[in-house]
């Protein structure tokens, strides 16, 4: 019980400390005053809400449950502090989270772009009637642990430290494999090709989750930037690391992908946006009540910024810095925005670190898009479902937008407040009904039983198929590289009606998804899991019309150019 309240007397004194520091606004702290005063009916002896009053009924209230609760549940203090703190934050904004200190340490290693395990992707492969087989590697990362082990795509996961896995969901065996760095995971694997068993000993360490997971010339000319990771503390770095390859290789056109990107650190989307801002120009600015959090707008410093004709591609869970990156961009005309409205995330957090190592994620300021824009979504009303879905099941895809105020781009465009970033060209993403999505998900199951009989060189006129090699990393891959032709797609559906009771009918319907998903095998399996992305790309639609419209981008590069100096354009026509 008195680990319990000095906990919680730890975590009232940093949002006593935070109040107090939000009061410093003269204008903020009077409107507030007045706003409670009257809210008390005359005459009234209503106790004043204090921090050390709330901090005593919160003691009283934890005391009362320790004593008296009689429910069939165990008490579980950090849930009871993680669900009270939770809902008071989110009665202010639905950014502002309480992270425990399992959470916090995660969080930790998500914005320095790791983890910490063996580096591996895996897979687990199920028989006809659903029930688990084995686990199975499917790839490993470059200078990883696991590589470094020598383990590759298909070998069986047999044990971890002498636990068996066989039968075990993938999730499970994942958990096993994740660990402190500097621990040793004794891994039984049964090789793909040989059928032997070996026993490896793998220390963990950290494994890279890159900002950017795949970079490289999708078409002559033309450089993809997948930055899907969020925005970390290594992204700045990728990114230049990252153009520097594609300028390398020729690159005079971008798509830069911001399509699930959630956001991360501001201050390395701003590095991003400024290496395609000229010096001065706005990126964002931001206002708040604590000090420091309201500053002067963030321009570029960058005197020579690159000029390729960029397209950028968003979606719902472009969120945060992201838009921030978008906004920007957008606002003076630099690149041509394609895709969904973006998720609409104005709003600027602050870790504050607690006591027990846990972290009060704070919500300090809003941010502003160059042109004056505030993107945060509408969160009046406080139901955090209905944000985080818009409504869910119930969301009306044909009930025209509310937008917010209007701004103007430097070449006078009209853009609007309120509801994230609205893309210049929008693009639906392809879907398909919930009915094919399930039938995939049942032919997925052969197609991995198929790739590693594939891939083991076991699939009789098909030898050639046969990987055992180290994985190449940082590939781009050709159309020449494991075609799926009709012999392949043949063998496949021998396979899947003969081992898994398909029916040939289902398979013809499904034979795109087919041809798609049994190259990504072959190609993770040769060049990794990052590489094998770039079979999906050459079948996504948005990415496909995006292309198409990097001609438009070129227009808008050239407009903008000319907003930024119209007086010499004058002289040059004269």
């Amino acid at each position: 019980m008195k680990h319990s309240i000095r906990r919680l007397n730890a975590v009232l004194a940093i949002l006593s400390i935070s109040a107090v520091s939000f009061a410093q606004n003269p204008g903020a702290t009077a409107r507030s005053q007045s706003e409670r005063s009257s809210d008390v009916p005359a005459g009234s002896t209503a106790k004043k809400v204090t921090p050390a009053a709330i901090q005593s009924e919160l003691k009283e209230a934890l005391a009362v449950i320790q004593n008296n609760y009689g429910g069939t549940r165990s008490l579980d203090y950090n849930e009871i502090f993680k669900s009270s703190i939770d809902s008071m934050l989110h009665s202010l904004d639905p950014h502002s989270n309480y992270f425990d200190a399992k959470e916090f340490e995660q969080f930790r290693n998500d914005q320095s772009s790791r983890y910490f395990g063996i580096g591996a992707t895996i897979g687990d492969l199920s028989d006809p009637d659903g029930k688990v087989i084995a686990t199975y590697i499917k790839a490993t990362f470059d200078r990883a642990p696991a590589h470094r082990a020598g383990l590759r795509y298909g070998d069986k996961i047999i044990e971890v430290n002498g636990q068996s896995m066989l039968g075990k969901p993938f999730s499970e065996v994942r958990n096993q494999l994740r660990g402190p760095q500097g621990t040793t995971a004794k891994i039984v694997v049964e090789r793909l090709g040989t059928g032997a068993r070996e026993t490896v000993n793998i220390v963990r360490d950290a494994v890279p989750q890159p900002s950017i997971s795949e970079a490289y010339m999708i078409r002559p000319g033309i450089g993809y930037l997948n930055m899907s990771g969020g925005f970390n503390q290594t992204t700045y770095n990728e990114f230049v690391q990252a153009m520097r390859r594609l300028r390398a290789a020729g690159m005079q056109q971008l798509v830069i992908d911001l399509r699930n990107n959630g956001g991360g650190l501001v201050g390395q989307a701003y590095r991003v946006a400024s290496a395609f801002l000229a010096e001065g120009q706005i990126i964002f600015s931001q206002k708040g009540r604590m000090e420091g959090a309201t500053d002067p707008p963030y321009p570029s410093m960058n005197r020579n910024p690159d000029r390729s004709p960029i397209v950028v591609l968003v979606n719902r869970n472009t969120a945060s810095a992201s838009e921030i990156l978008a906004g920007a961009l957008q606002d003076h005309d630099r690149a041509l925005i394609v895709g969904e409205d973006t998720f609409g995330k104005g709003l600027v957090q602050n870790p504050f670190p607690l006591e027990y190592g846990s972290m009060l994620l704070l919500t300090i300021a809003k941010y502003e898009t160059p042109s004056g824009r505030l993107i945060q979504r509408d969160y009046s009303n406080g139901d955090l479902y209905n944000y985080y879905t818009e409504g869910g099941s119930l969301r009306d895809e044909n009930q025209e937008k509310v937008r917010g105020s209007e701004s103007k781009t430097d070449t006078g465009r009209s853009v609007f407040s309120g509801g994230g970033i609205n893309p210049d060209v929008p693009l639906k993403p392809q879907t398909i009904t919930n009915e094919r999505a399930r039938t995939q998900a049942k032919i997925a199951v052969p197609i991995f039983g198929f790739s590693l009989e594939l891939i083991s060189g076991k699939v009789k006129g098909l030898e050639a198929y046969k990987i055992d090699k180290p994985i190449l990393f940082d590939y781009d891959i050709k159309a020449s590289d494991y075609p799926v032709n009709d012999a392949v797609y043949a063998a496949f559906k021998h396979f899947a009606v003969d081992k898994y009771k398909m029916t040939a009918a289902q398979l013809d319907r499904e034979r795109e998804f087919i041809e798609r998903m049994l190259r990504t095998e072959l190609i993770t399996a040769a060049f990794g899991t990052q590489t094998s992305s770039q079979v999906f790309n050459n079948y996504d639609t948005q990415l496909l019309q995006a292309i198409d419209l990097l001609p438009q981008a070129k227009q808008l590069a050239i407009q903008s150019e000319r907003a930024k100096s119209p007086a010499k354009d004058k002289s040059s026509a004269n």
